[in-house]
């Protein structure tokens, strides 16, 4: 008797009372599980309220929102949870030199932080005006590419393989030079399109005219831009292409001065035929009267004195398919006013001299019956 209350007291003092095992785990251990995963989510549910709140007032709603509260209070109770089972023992396995709760906990913090960055960029395009739609767009693929970059670099932080990754890289080195040489065009591009951004000779929507190429822009890519052309082709050209080339940007200015060249014969009156043409630019709607139109006597030409109108008209006008009721239109109606007004348009002539003089013998006919 006196022997079993003994054992009892010491089992008591050295506190193996409290560290009486349960299935291999012990009181102590599951309290510090209970006590993490708890204060996980307390935390979780504090940022979400506090998220909530921020969001009715705040104008980054495109960041602050209720989805990015409830995927950072799904991020954070997940997170508590690995770390709640590895504190049981139940995530102690380890891969590549890793712990299962690290990598488990690398690829939430992945994952959730990639479901943010979409939904981010989702609801800056969605809230965005339609004026501003083109230009939001590349900012927000920007800070879709930068966040999961970053994520990936926190994630391998976290599974703690951020001291492997150098000699990783070291490791690397031959196979990089070697892979430098063919992926050198991608890098470019890739530099080549942030570049673009920040120049911005374009945007989504605008008229363009590069090299042969002409249209509008369709889409502006990390490592490409794709036009749409005038006959409905799509062009991909490379942003390193693109930020080396000359962009002639047809729609950045709401007019644009139009230039059309008209011949006249040299027998007719060049002032009368100005007034002409100025008449019908006059009549014309679409022809601006401020800056004013001027028609001049651009040269004397082979065949014909050269007219030059310089009128400035509506940019959206003077593009694509409205060049049919715009330019040849106007073309039309100042080809019909000469011609009315008894204006000669002459046709290209040609005018050859002879060394020595030349002669023509001109025979007759013979005549049916002459010689009977």
């Amino acid at each position: 008797m006196n022997s079993t209350v003994g054992n009892v007291t010491s089992l008591w003092e050295q506190g193996a009372f409290a560290q009486t095992l349960l299935f291999g785990i012990t009181v102590g251990v599951v309290a510090r599980a209970l006590i993490l995963f708890l204060i996980g989510l307390i935390f979780a549910r504090f940022l979400r309220g506090y998220l909530l709140r921020l969001s009715t007032t705040t104008k980054y709603v495109w960041i602050i929102n209720e989805d990015t509260a409830s995927t950072l209070h799904n991020l954070i109770v997940v997170v508590a949870t690995v770390y709640a089972l590895d504190a049981l023992g139940i995530l102690s396995l380890e891969i590549a030199g890793a712990s299962v709760s690290n990598l488990l906990t690398a690829f939430l913090v992945f994952y959730f932080s990639y479901l943010l960055a979409r939904k981010s960029k989702d609801y800056m395009i969605m809230r965005s005006s339609r004026q501003k739609l083109p230009e939001v767009q590349v900012k927000a693929k920007l800070f879709y590419y930068t966040m999961v970059t970053l994520a990936f670099f926190i994630a391998l932080n976290i599974a703690g393989f951020t001291g492997k990754l150098t000699t990783l890289l070291a490791a690397a080195g031959i196979t990089g030079i070697i892979l430098g040489f063919a992926s050198q065009t991608v890098v470019a591009n890739f530099i080549s399109g942030i570049f673009m951004y920040f120049d911005r000779p374009l945007k989504i929507g605008d008229a363009v005219r590069i090299g042969d190429f002409e249209g509008i822009v369709h889409d502006i890519r990390i490592l490409s831009t794709r036009i749409r052309q005038w006959d409905g082709t799509l062009v991909r050209i490379p942003n390193e292409r693109l930020f080396n080339s000359e962009i002639i940007n047809l729609q950045r200015y709401p007019a644009r001065r139009a230039e059309i060249n008209v011949g006249i014969a040299y027998k007719e009156d060049a002032q009368r035929a100005i007034d002409v043409i100025m008449k019908v630019l006059e009549d014309e709607p679409i022809v601006l009267a401020e800056p004013e139109p001027r028609v001049y006597v651009r040269e004397l030409g082979d065949s014909s004195v050269n007219i030059t109108i310089w009128a400035w008209v509506p940019s959206d006008l003077w593009l694509g398919q409205n060049l049919l009721r715009s330019k040849y239109h106007l073309l039309q109606k100042i080809k019909e006013a000469l011609e009315g007004e008894g204006i000669e348009i002459p046709f290209p002539q040609r005018v050859n001299w002879f060394a020595e003089e030349l002669r023509v013998r001109v025979e007759e006919p013979e005549r049916e019956g002459r010689n009977s």
